[in-house]
Parts: C-alpha cells; structure tokens; sequence
C-alpha cells in the first residue's frame, strides 16, 4: 500500500436502505434548470423525516426524450412510507419545478420496485383542467399554467438504495476544506447512480442527544471548538481544526463503494489533509458498515 494511504484511519462508515426516485428535470436553458434542480434537492431532510436530494449529473439535449438539456436527480426518503413519501416529493416538484418557466419531469428510474403516481399531488395543480396525453413516448400529466405548460411523467419509479455512507477529510487549513471538498464533489459527480445531497456538511451529528426534539445533534467529541474543553474526552487529533463531512447516498453498494474511493483518492495528496475518517455508530446505525481501507 502506498505512503499516501496511510492518512486513512483504520475505521468504518455505515449505510442503511432507503427508498429512492431518480428523475430527470429538463428546461429550455440552463440557468433556470440549475435553479430548478437545486432547488428542488436542497435541504437534506430524511433524519427528520423528510425528502433528502441531490443532483447526479447534467446532460444534453440528446440524452433527454423532448430534446433539451436536463439534469438527472435524486429524491431519497428513508422511512417506508410511501405515502408520506409522495407528499413529500409533491411539495419539491410543485414549489421548486413546476415553477420554473417551461420545465419537464421525467421518470429516470431503471427497474423501479414501484410507482408513485404524480396526479393526486403534482397533476391536480391543475384544478382540474389537467390532461393526460401521450409525448415524447411517454404518458405524461399537462398542467395548465400561466407560461404554458408544465408537464411531468404520470408515474414515478422508486427502488431501494443505499444512504448515509460518509468519509471525514480532517484538516488544519481552513482553505483545504473548499478546496478538497470541491475536488471530491467532482470526483463523486463522475460516478453514475450517486449523489451527495450535503455537498460539503460540516455538522456532523451523533445518534444521542439531550433535546430530542431537535434529532441528531453535533458531534461534540469531534467538534474542534470544544476540544480544549472537553480535554480527554475530545477524539479531535493533534494539528485537526477543521472536520468536514461528505455524505454519499447511492442505487447500490457497489456505487457507495466505487464513489466512495476516487472522492478520497483525489484528496489524499491535497497540502492540509491530516487523516481521511468516518462517522459511524459503533454499527447501531445501519446494516452496510464498510472499512475505509477495504475500498483500497
């Protein structure tokens, strides 16, 4: 094994199922479709119950079935639910897509476990002067608005992933952490079937809490603003002032673990990196717990 691969501790990250829609969003250009789709997949919500997003990639007009640039995305939601799942998908279609001038909704996902269909919460937005017709191939919703006309596939795929998987780029430089986080975003974006719905998160959370009303709370023994004061206590290394989380929800483990290596082989070598680490609950978290140094 390389010198370089000794900045990764000797731990484990952990994942769990959850249900995800994999959809493809198109516009006629391109600034109003990054508005729509990051929109749409910001604030990560599933620890409270909620949609959890993320953009997979842009692609061109001769990827997309009416022949406009698009962005293929993905809505996670992890609890079995689909009927909370539906409402929760509606409000990111209806206020964040729906609009944006002349966007489409299509259905990106492959060998879907099931459909949610987008009449009941998205088509009705019509007040009933929504139509049904058939364009592009496909069986889609019209629905009437004032710039005409949003359309959207009346059915929605979802299946099963894989979410939660993380890796912690521990810095001393305040700068490493724009400039690796970046640097493994696009590393991540390069991988097919994944996504990282925090971007760059720099709160990570722990399972116990004392106000759990709120849900997860901060990690305090890897907070470095605490680590005088907690003394002992405090798992921050020595020359760590900075601890940056990358989450990475996938279609399957084999995207988890193939994303999950080129992020962090493409940091490795970044001036300011001390240790490339993990979040994990001592495996009471989820059923996927993978050592860092299995990936190598």
């Amino acid at each position: 094994m390389e010198n370089k691969y000794s900045l990764i501790e000797d731990t484990f990250f952990e994942a769990f199922e959850g249900k995800y829609i994999r959809a493809l969003i198109t516009a006629e250009d391109y600034e109003t479709l990054k508005q729509a789709v990051y929109d749409s997949t910001s604030t990560p919500g599933a620890v409270i119950g909620r949609i959890e997003g993320g953009v997979e990639s842009f692609v061109k007009e001769d990827k997309t079935p009416d022949g406009r640039i698009g962005a293929i995305v993905q809505y996670w939601f992890g609890l079995d639910d689909l009927k909370k799942f539906e409402l929760e998908l509606s409000y990111r279609i209806r206020q964040d897509i729906l609009v944006k001038p002349f966007t489409s909704v299509f259905n990106m996902t492959e060998n879907p476990e099931g459909y949610i269909g987008m009449m009941k919460q998205v088509g009705h937005c019509g007040d009933g002067y929504e139509w049904e017709e058939i364009s592009y191939g496909r069986e889609m919703i019209n629905v009437p608005i004032a710039v005409p006309d949003f359309k959207i596939e009346s059915k929605l795929g979802y299946s099963n992933g894989i979410m939660g998987a993380n890796f912690w780029y521990m810095c001393e430089k305040k700068e490493t952490v724009l400039e690796a986080g970046k640097i493994a975003i696009e590393a991540i974006n390069e991988v097919e079937g994944v996504i990282a719905p925090f971007g760059i998160c720099s709160a990570a959370s722990k399972v116990e809490t004392n106000y759990p009303w709120i849900g997860p709370t901060t990690n305090h023994k890897y907070c470095p603003s605490l680590k005088n004061s907690l003394k002992n206590e405090s798992n921050v290394p020595e020359n760590v002032n900075y601890i940056p989380e990358i989450v990475i929800n996938g279609v399957n483990i084999e995207s988890i673990k193939k994303s999950m290596k080129i992020a962090i082989e493409s940091i490795l070598d970044i001036e300011g990196i001390v240790k490339i680490s993990a979040g994990n609950f001592n495996g009471a978290l989820g059923e996927f717990n993978i050592k860092l140094l299995d990936l190598f």
